[in-house]
């Protein structure tokens, strides 16, 4: 089973591809993926024959006990042979279907076979927390083919709602599985199922939940919207997903829990009463379609209302006709999908007012479309009627739910005859509909389909036994399923409903006025289209009151949160009735009055710059309190943070106003003050509860050993940085490059790799002479900018600054220093030489884009990584490698080396994008805009500033 995830996965990567050196041909290929898991079906069907299982399990995240439990029992066989069989003829049929260029092909094709791949693990699938995460995968993918035609609103908006409502059905879903899975102690559904349930109102809860996935995701009343508008996708979409595969996951999810919890209270009320309403609504609403495959879809809304009755009857009989029904619903409601398909391709419309005729020109067409529609109204002697006799035979007990079921297949007659008249008929007053002979690629995918479901009609005694260990999880089966009953009451409501429906096609023009006048004040997307309103509304209000685009309100709020909600739980325990050294050196009391100090004055500072500086002396203080405790590393690395944050603030500072603003008011002021107070002293007060909480030993006692036995390395911190805790910095340097470019994203009116900006000739300077200049960029600044003293003090400094940096970088592993504190320093540099000589000087610093440099740094780390796992099959795993060099002798190098150098590169890159950015750019627009006195000059080529 893993290995057709796998396969489906290859091929969805290759689709792309394939389709553009083949066209849509490749769907041909691309066929053997689904077709695979057909073959895989039917090479395991004695292996569930008899009621066993195909069980698979791989190891997968072991922290949260989660595995990649597979199982196969006669319900997922089912599936898969469903999924795999369609998906494949549906492919082969999109490979004629779709034209060659046809626009997001490629796209099409490698998404088909994902969801393909999705509906696999979501049938197999054991574990719940597994299954749901295929659940999801194919609602995000159904999104992606139901929006094919991205061109055109009503497709985008289709894929929307369906999205929208399935998704939050699934959420609902994950509630119920994690309820369920908590009280069984584990999410393995063959384990929760054997085990005893909760009771009262935590299992109702549960199921409740459950359900609300389930019948979304099948279009269930009162989900039942979304499915028609779906039809905006291709044809072999909606025959593939609204036919037999995605809409019958709810299905299949009942059948799958409906052993275990359809005894649960809620379970049958739900899914019964909610079946037979969409059971009516779809087949009337389907006798007023003009457009076939809306038709259909409304159809397909009437049949899975009546799945989820059968499935959610909890009843050996009622399991076994859902089971049928299941099988031969995919079969005939994917042939006619099909062959709407043909007709608009060939005829260019699947309007039945427009359609005349249609039968003489294609009589085999129309054939293949009688078996299906045959199978789908209930005639012998095909699958539809087999599964449509055991329906009634399953609920003569009940008088109430077969009048509703006989109802309902009376307009499923009706409907059916509706479509092959209005698709196949001659009507009077309109000429014959031109029509194409269809294709062979096209039209014998539908005919498989039909005539499969004309073959397991007669074979029904043959499937029974394949079913039936199904339906025995309910309880004995007395009764089996056959073409042939007798004369039975079963029988009789199968005549009864044919009649029926005859009878409503009959009348179909007396009917009109009344289908047009009987339907619901508000229709579904109606209803749907209401409630999203009715929520954007709300956001925007509550956006309105509670975002008012204040930064110290909302950092008030959380502060005063936290001093409300934590800090009263902390008055409460007291964690401070401990015993406390006041310091441990009279020097960090002095440090920490600095600090306070400083942090007062902050905050009544008037001067942007002033409050900038006495914040960074808040962060120097906090250093050297590192440097107090005897931690060099974090003292340097707080050290460069502080000295780069200031400059990062030095460039914003130049562009916003020199005092801030009249307000806030006095009062307010001290409103402020008393709010950080108190938050400071609750964040103290955490601190210490939380260092006085533990009741385990540390883990980092072992760091070390570790450090020296693993990393190879007598720096701790750095050790722990690229080695024991490399994962960790893994991510953090992503959040790094994801923030660099969002920074420049906000910047940026162009591509931030765009050409390097060409330095400007200094007026009065001709091409052949030559000066000796300090800083080359320097000659573009307005005199008044031009520092000697700091242009003389950044050239003799700079490249001690970058030799500096390499000396952190390569020293990091057993003293102070690393990659993150290299990175700075030469980002400092740089920072320098831009500061001393302008955005031209920063050019001639770093002639390379940011980007390049952050993709490099963070390919390297990545590459170090992929080493280990060759090395020693572990990803991140230091391997030390001995050397020997003439005149240096032995050495090592530590693997992990590399991971520090991706770290450095990683820095160097997001300073110099936040350079570029906040610093040249803004540089670009003062010049553009002519800003005098702002900044750099205006200064043109030749000319004088």
């Amino acid at each position: 089973m893993l290995v057709l995830l796998i396969l489906h996965l290859v091929a969805a990567l290759l689709a792309p591809l394939l389709v553009r050196t083949w066209g849509p041909r490749a769907c041909l290929l691309l066929a053997l993926a689904p077709a695979a898991t057909a073959g895989w079906a039917v090479a395991h069907t004695g292996a569930v024959r008899d009621g066993g299982a195909v069980v698979e399990t791989y190891p997968w995240i072991a922290q949260l006990d989660l595995d990649l439990a597979l199982r196969v029992t006669t319900l997922s066989w089912l599936m898969l042979l469903l999924v795999g069989g369609v998906g494949a003829l549906v492919l082969v049929y999109s490979a004629r279907y779709f034209e060659a260029g046809s626009v997001g092909l490629a796209r099409f094709a490698a998404v088909m076979v994902a969801f393909a791949g999705a509906m696999v693990g979501l049938v197999v699938s054991d574990d719940l927390l597994l299954l749901y995460v295929f659940w999801e995968l194919t609602t995000v993918f159904s999104y992606l083919l139901i929006g094919h035609s991205t061109e055109r609103r009503s497709s985008r908006w289709a894929a929307a709602q369906a999205l929208t409502v399935t998704t939050l059905g699934g959420l609902a879903m994950l509630v119920g599985f994690l309820l369920l899975g908590h009280h069984a102690g584990g999410y393995r559904w063959s384990v929760v199922a054997a085990a005893p349930l909760p009771g009262g109102g935590y299992l109702v809860t549960a199921v409740l939940l459950v359900l609300a996935g389930a019948l979304a995701k099948s279009a269930v009343f009162p989900f039942n919207a979304w499915l028609p508008v779906a039809m905006a996708a291709p044809t072999p979409v909606s025959a593939y997903l609204h036919a037999a595969a995605m809409v019958k996951a709810g299905v299949f999810l009942l059948g799958l829990l409906g052993p275990a919890l359809a005894p649960a209270g809620g379970w049958r009320p739900v899914t019964v009463v909610a079946g037979l309403v969409t059971l009516v609504i779809g087949g009337w609403a389907a006798l007023r379609q003009t457009d076939l495959k809306l038709l259909l879809a409304y159809g397909t809304v009437s049949q899975l209302g009546l799945l989820a009755v059968m499935f959610g009857a909890g009843t050996p009989k009622a399991a076994l006709a859902g089971v049928a029904m299941l099988a031969a619903h995919a079969l005939f409601k994917a042939a006619l999908f099909l062959v709407v398909g043909i007709l608009d391709h060939e005829a260019g419309t699947r309007d039945l007012r427009d359609l005349s005729g249609v039968g003489r020109a294609a009589p085999v067409l129309a054939t293949v479309a009688g078996l299906a529609a045959a199978s789908m109204a209930g005639l012998p002697p095909l699958l539809g009627f087999v599964g449509k006799e055991a329906v009634l035979a399953a609920f003569t007990g009940d008088p109430l739910v077969l009048a509703v079921l006989v109802a309902g297949s009376a307009l499923t007659v009706a409907y059916s005859i509706r479509f092959l008249w209005g698709a196949f008929g001659t009507r009077p007053g309109v000429p014959d509909t031109e029509m194409a002979r269809p294709p062979a690629a096209m039209l014998v995918p539908p005919t498989v389909l039909a005539v499969a479901g004309l073959v397991a009609g007669p074979a029904a005694g043959w499937l029974s036994g394949l079913f039936e260990p199904y339906a025995e999880l309910f309880g004995p089966v007395e009764e089996h399923l056959a073409l042939w009953h007798g004369p039975t009451a079963a029988l009789g409501l199968s005549a009864l409903v044919l009649a029926g429906g005859v009878v409503l096609h009959l009348v179909r023009g007396p009917l009109a006025p009344v289908l047009a006048r009987l339907r619901s004040p508000v229709g579904g997307n109606q209803g749907y289209e209401w409630v999203t309103h009715r929520f954007d509304l709300l956001a925007i209000e509550v956006t309105g009151a509670t975002q008012r685009g204040s930064l110290p309100q909302y950092l008030g709020t959380v502060l005063v949160a936290l001093v409300l909600v934590p800090g009263t739980a902390m008055l409460a325990t007291a964690p401070w009735r401990v015993d406390l050294a006041p310091w441990d050196n009279p020097a960090q009391l002095v440090v920490c009055v600095v600090i306070a100090v400083a942090a007062v004055l902050a905050v009544g500072a008037r001067r942007r710059l002033t409050a900038m500086l006495l914040v960074g002396v808040t962060g120097y203080g906090t250093a050297m309190m590192f440097v107090l405790y005897g931690a060099p590393d974090l003292a340097l690395t707080q050290f460069l943070v502080e000295t780069a944050t200031i400059a990062v603030f030095v460039l914003v500072l130049r562009r916003l106003p020199e005092r801030f603003s009249a307000r806030p008011l006095r009062r307010s002021r001290w409103v402020r003050r008393c709010v950080g107070l108190a938050a400071g002293l609750v964040m103290a007060g955490l601190a210490l509860a939380a260092s006085g909480a533990r009741r385990a030993p540390s883990i980092s006692a072992a760091f070390p050993d570790l450090s020296v036995a693993e990393g190879y390395g007598r720096n701790v911190v750095n050790v722990t940085l690229v080695d024991i805790r490399a994962w960790d910095t893994m991510g953090e340097l992503a959040v790094l490059v994801v923030t660099a470019t969002g920074v420049a994203s906000l910047i940026f009116e162009r591509s931030r790799t765009g050409p390097r900006p060409r330095r400007p000739q200094p007026a009065g300077l001709r091409p052949g002479d030559r000066r000796t200049v300090w800083l080359r960029g320097g000659q573009t600044l307005r005199e008044r900018r031009r520092s000697i003293v700091f242009e003389v003090v950044t050239r003799l400094i700079f490249h001690t600054m970058l030799l500096f940096s390499l000396f952190l970088l390569f020293s990091g592993h057993n003293a102070p220093g690393g990659g993150f504190s290299g990175g700075l320093v030469a980002g400092l540099a740089l920072a320098l030489r831009y500061l001393a000589g302008g955005r031209y000087e920063l050019a001639e610093a770093a002639p390379v884009g940011a980007g390049m440099v952050l993709g490099a740094g963070l390919a390297v780390s990545v590459g170090s990584g992929v080493v280990g796992l060759a090395l020693t099959g572990d990803v991140l795993q230091s391997v030390k490698v001995d050397l020997w060099l003439p005149l240096v002798g032995h050495f090592y190098l530590v693997t992990s080396l590399f991971f520090d150098i991706g770290v450095y590169l990683v820095v160097v890159g997001l300073v110099l994008d936040i350079l570029r950015s906040l610093g040249a750019e803004v540089d670009r627009h003062v010049e553009a805009a002519g800003e005098p006195g702002r900044g750099l000059t205006v200064q043109r080529e030749g000319g004088t500033p």
